[in-house]
């Protein structure tokens, strides 16, 4: 039975939405994990039980994704040598709430934040940090990164073909 490596953790199952793009890549990167929604304010209980819990379970990276006052990828952090990698979550605000309140955190507790529902990036960023403990993982991540390379270089050339009458390439 496979044990995750990584948790991803949403304030409520409303972010499902785009933490979903964090767990499709995870998925596509073979690298097993979880998924729960906890709450700082709503469940501080199984917050801190999961997050002083993390790290003997296995857990090497947690992704906690919140809106609005955005506390629990911060009182997460508080608990755990775990890295955790935060996702503002586009509640209110255009998610300038959520993104000032994860990534300003105090000395000793960082949390790696990302963009506003910048899920995907959270998971490339949890698979670079895994990667450096696992071959296997880092073949896959480097041959996703050529992969991406490789949709640009063929969009370009698609876009070569588009013609306008003042368009010079």
């Amino acid at each position: 039975m496979m044990k995750p490596i990584v948790s991803i953790i949403m304030g409520s199952t409303s972010d499902l939405p785009v933490v979903e793009k964090a767990a499709k890549l995870l998925d596509e990167m073979e690298v097993p994990f979880e998924m729960n929604a906890l709450s700082a304010h709503r469940t501080p209980a199984e917050v801190e039980r999961f997050a002083t819990e993390a790290e003997g379970r296995g857990i090497k990276v947690i992704i906690a994704a919140a809106g609005m006052a955005a506390h629990l990828p911060g009182v997460i952090a508080a608990m755990t040598a775990v890295p955790v990698i935060g996702i503002p979550i586009n509640s209110s605000l255009d998610g300038m709430d959520a993104l000032l309140a994860i990534v300003q955190m105090p000395p000793g507790i960082p949390v790696a934040t990302v963009g506003v529902n910048g899920a995907m990036n959270a998971a490339i960023l949890a698979v670079q940090i895994l990667s450096l403990g696992d071959p296997e993982l880092s073949a896959r991540f480097h041959a996703y990164k050529k992969g991406l390379a490789g949709k640009i270089v063929a969009a370009n050339e698609e876009l070569h073909k588009v013609q306008y009458k003042f368009k010079t390439n």
